[in-house]
């Protein structure tokens, strides 16, 4: 006689619920809530800076120069997100963000023009990004160390090279683009750039190997080694694809100000890492995503704006930035916990 099949139990002997879900199936319901929460504090912004300053903020120019701004930090932190994804960090990001514009800016490189300075941009951020790939995947440094020297030797070569002083560009092909004539239909070029960055990050993360290799690392190297996945060279390719970010910020950077200067990208490491960690990359590794850190970027950048705008003291607007990042994290272990 066929024996009955009693029915599976979990761990604690008891029947499954019939409406529980795998929890990998509730993974993307928590993402669209984070978005959803982070689109959220973005339209309450957005309604405070309409109250308290309605003709400054709502007015076209100064909404063009909020995204215009978010767009330096903005590209620097899509690098940032595949790093911390993969369980690293990089403290060098500002200090090679001054190091590019600086020498993108020398006399001798703005004698080749307008392709001299992006070339030398792209390849200054690209050297830097090597050595700190080289440093953590084969040289068997912590992330925090290596990228730590690479912060003091950038800023130390940075104030070298400009000796302290300004370097003003003279290339009137790099200074059309931050001009108004050179706006796409009301949109700064700028702008235009970060979102090809962003759409390029977004896809790159989520609809490929690269972006499935990067999270297997950050979740688990061991796991993901033993599943054949050349862990140091993916490091390695993530800290050359954040060079290359800190390259085109230096880019952005230089055309926004029209000049290079060794205190460029002061804190954008900490602001960068802010957003995505607001976003909802765990800094842990495992888990990003390049939507929830740009909109962390558009919410720290709206959020200074708006204190510009109402003369507050940036003392205050630092420690509502701190107040925000610590509730994120709480946020975020609270969320670990429970999944």
């Amino acid at each position: 006689m066929t024996q009955p099949v009693s029915p599976p139990r979990d761990a604690a002997g008891k029947p499954p619920s019939a409406g529980r879900l795998p929890v990998w199936r509730g993974l993307p319901a928590r993402a669209d809530v984070r978005t959803l929460s982070l689109l959220g504090v973005l339209a309450a912004l957005v309604v405070i800076g309409g109250v308290t300053r309605p003709d400054e903020f709502l007015d076209t120019r100064n909404l063009q120069l909020v995204l215009t701004q978010a767009s330096v930090i903005g590209v620097v932190t899509v690098g940032m997100t595949f790093v911390i994804t993969a369980g690293g960090i990089d403290l060098s990001v500002g200090a090679i963000v001054a190091l590019a514009s600086v020498w993108a800016t020398t006399v001798a490189t703005q004698e080749y023009g307008f392709a001299g300075i992006l070339f030398t941009a792209l390849v200054v951020g690209l050297g830097c990004g090597l050595v700190n790939g080289l440093l953590v995947a084969y040289g068997g440094m912590v992330p925090f160390i290596a990228t730590l020297a690479m912060l003091a030797s950038a800023r130390g070569l940075a104030l070298q090279i400009t000796d302290g002083r300004t370097q003003i560009v003279t290339v009137d092909g790099v200074l059309k683009l931050g001009e108004r004539v050179s706006y796409v239909l009301g949109v700064p070029p700028l702008v235009l750039v970060f979102a090809l960055v962003t759409i390029a990050g977004w896809l790159l993360l989520n609809r490929t190997t690269f972006g499935r290799r990067t999270v297997a690392v950050g979740g688990n190297a061991e796991a993901a080694r033993l599943a054949g996945i050349d862990v140091r060279r993916q490091r390695l390719y993530l800290y050359l694809l954040s060079g290359l970010c800190c390259g085109i910020a230096a880019f952005l950077l230089i055309v926004l100000s029209g000049s290079g200067q060794n205190t460029n990208g002061n804190l954008y490491e900490l602001d960068a890492i802010a957003a995505a960690i607001i976003g909802g990359t765990l800094l842990s590794g495992g888990r990003g995503t390049i939507t929830g850190s740009v909109l962390g970027v558009l919410i720290f950048t709206t959020i200074t704006n708006i204190f510009a705008l109402n003369n507050l003291q940036s003392d205050v607007q630092q420690i509502a930035k701190g107040a925000i990042i610590v509730a994120a994290v709480l946020v975020q272990r609270r969320t670990a916990r429970t999944s």
